[in-house]
């Protein structure tokens, strides 16, 4: 007799069905949620537009003399990585990008346009080219998520969104990206194709892969830039470096050059002209390829040189040779004819951090004004013969700052200078500052209208009996002179108290080798200004803390140790530098405060029309 099986219980069934059921609903429900809830566009994005017109800007800088303050604003630095901020200026627009995003600005008056965030994504990336902006951005850790964004440059309209695009070689410090004729560049997984994607409607026009054995250079500095009219990229090829240029509207190339094997070349175009600088020489190669010039040895450092066209046939470049004998580099500034690659003039210049061009006129910006003055300045080259005029700038520029590569720009009638600062600390920040031409003063231009005389003698500051109570033994006194440009002043803007031997029973925590510093940095045409260019000088300083018990009208410790002071007193900037004994700085730069004070100084300069004194507007 047969057994029958007793069928599954209906429960058991029953009970698996519903398992399978619940975990599809789960997936499905994950799935729902990563499509429209975590990567939904309505939370990640903050996004503004405008509808408002914008006057279109002549190219033309501020008239020379004297420059003033339009406007100005600070982006904050983004933590980690795509840390920096860089800027540019067309269509009558500002534009800022940082990892953070864009933010678009009226470039003549510095109000807002329009912006574009993404919560937990990174810009990585952007370009410019026409009435076009694109940018690129990474999800925060997940980095194989990218998502390229087009926009309208003047409305900040949303115009086509891609996933996966790679930007081509974009440039780590600007994080610019090459574009030109309407096109972006973008590369393949393997950097070994490039594709030319259109900035109107992100619809892909070209396709060009890279000569055999050649790569793309992974994470250079600046190994491609572009203009309208070309592209050029450095290739990492086997037995060196190839440099590429192409026509960015039908990726067509144009020609090619072999560079020095090594590190990825920092590559620039400027006017149709292509820089390259590869540790061995920078170059210049005209529009069909031919080398226009050349500058041997490793001239540009780290980065690339700053360069500007000048008119329709002038290349005007700052370099810095080799050091000589003495082991110093000496900075200098040419102009190179594009047409016959003849050298116009070749002058010795200071250590320029950035150039523009404008209605046939050159700026520069240096670091320094002038040795241990404190803002820093702008150089007006006339492109003819290379001749200079100085004037101060109202911001203090540290080169050695990470955050923002320094960067000036001229239309409008106005002159654009970006700096880097430490504060807000510790990421910092990026100030782009608008520059117009200021007012007629009395004193010369080079010293922002203040006559010489209106400068204090820094050895005067301090008295003998000061300098005893602060137990400063025998000593000698050394006096520095400075001049800017033609313009000498005539007293000593610094005062450097060195100790002599000490006596062989002198008690401990004296001076010992540590020399004394008094220097007056600055006197401006009024005390807002003054307080503007104190304040610039705290916001690049690692630490700084401001001290009210100075007897000034501001004053900053600055540094980790307590040794410097930095004071204001009315239009007068001075920093006292004295590291022992413990508290001297701050002992001294009271005496010198209260000398300030009883000093006969002129008063304010005023508006030559209103009479009534001027400020800055950083400190309103």
């Amino acid at each position: 007799m047969a057994v029958r099986r007793s069928p599954r219980p209906v429960g058991r069934r029953r009970l698996l069905a519903g398992l399978l059921a619940l975990v599809a609903a789960t997936a499905a429900t994950a799935a729902v949620v990563n499509r429209f809830v975590l990567g939904a566009e309505w939370w990640q994005v903050r996004h503004t537009v405008s509808d408002t017109p914008v006057a279109v800007q002549r190219p033309v800088g501020p008239p020379p003399g004297p420059l003033a303050v339009s406007w100005e604003r600070s982006e904050r630095v983004r933590p980690g990585a795509a840390g920096t901020v860089a800027y540019a200026v067309a269509l009558g627009q500002a534009v800022a990008a940082s990892g953070r995003g864009l933010d678009v600005r009226d470039a003549r008056t510095g109000a807002a346009r329009w912006s574009y965030r993404r919560v937990g994504w990174t810009l990585v990336a952007w370009a410019s080219t026409g009435t076009r902006i694109v940018a690129a951005f990474e999800s925060d850790g997940h980095r194989a998520d990218r998502q390229t964004v087009g926009f309208d440059a003047l409305s900040g309209g949303v115009l086509w969104r891609r996933t996966g695009d790679r930007p081509a070689s974009a440039a780590r410090a600007t994080l610019r990206w090459p574009a030109g004729s309407g096109i972006v560049l973008t590369a393949a997984d393997d950097r070994a194709t490039l594709y030319g994607r259109s900035a109107a409607d992100g619809e892909r026009r070209w396709r060009l892969p890279v000569p055999a054995g050649c790569r793309l250079f992974a994470d250079a500095a600046q190994a491609a830039d572009a203009d309208e009219s070309t592209i050029a990229v450095a290739l990492d090829c086997a037995g060196g470096a190839r440099l590429l240029v192409l026509d960015p509207a039908t990726g067509r190339e144009r020609w090619r050059r072999t560079l020095a094997a090594g590190e990825a070349p920092a590559v620039a175009v400027r006017g149709g002209t292509v820089l390259a600088a590869d540790g061995t020489a920078l170059r210049a190669f005209s529009v069909d390829g031919a080398e226009l010039a050349h500058w041997d040895g490793d001239v540009c450092g780290d980065g690339m040189c700053p360069a500007v066209p000048s008119g329709r046939d002038a290349l005007v470049v700052a370099y810095q040779p080799d050091p000589g004998e003495d082991g110093a580099r000496r900075a200098r500034i040419a102009a190179v004819d594009t047409r016959s690659g003849r050298v116009r003039w070749d002058r010795a210049a200071p250590a320029y951090a950035a150039l523009a061009a404008a209605g046939g006129t050159v700026y520069a910006l240096r670091p320094r004004l002038a040795d241990a003055l404190l803002p820093a300045g702008i150089d007006v080259v006339a492109p003819g013969d290379g001749t200079v005029r100085s004037v101060p700038a109202p911001f203090v520029l540290d080169p050695a700052l990470d955050g923002a590569r320094p960067w000036l720009a001229a239309a409008g009638g106005l002159l654009y200078a970006a700096v880097p600062e430490a504060a807000p600390r510790p990421t910092g920040a990026a100030r782009l500052v608008a520059l117009r031409g200021g007012p007629d003063r009395p004193g010369p231009p080079e010293l922002g209208g203040v006559p010489p005389r209106d400068w204090p003698d820094a050895c005067a500051l301090l008295t003998k009996a000061e300098l005893a109570a602060a137990r400063m033994p025998a000593h000698t006194t050394a006096r520095k002179r400075v001049a800017v440009g033609a313009v000498k002043l005539p007293r000593p803007i610094s005062c450097v108290y060195t100790p002599d031997e000490p006596r062989r029973n002198a008690p401990a925590g004296g001076w010992g080798e540590s020399p004394l510093v008094v220097s007056v940095r600055w006197v401006a045409p009024d005390g807002g200004a003054a307080s503007g260019l104190l304040d610039a000088l705290q916001s690049v300083q690692a630490q700084a803390r401001r001290r009210g018990d100075v007897g000034a009208d501001e004053a900053y410790e600055l540094g980790a140790m307590t040794g410097t002071v930095a004071l204001r007193v009315d239009r007068t900037v001075v920093v006292v530098q004295a590291s022992r004994p413990q508290g001297a700085a701050v002992r001294l730069a009271r005496a010198v405060a209260a000398r300030l004070r009883a000093l006969d100084t002129p008063k304010p300069s005023a508006h030559p029309t209103t009479g009534t004194a001027l400020t800055n507007p950083r400190t309103r």
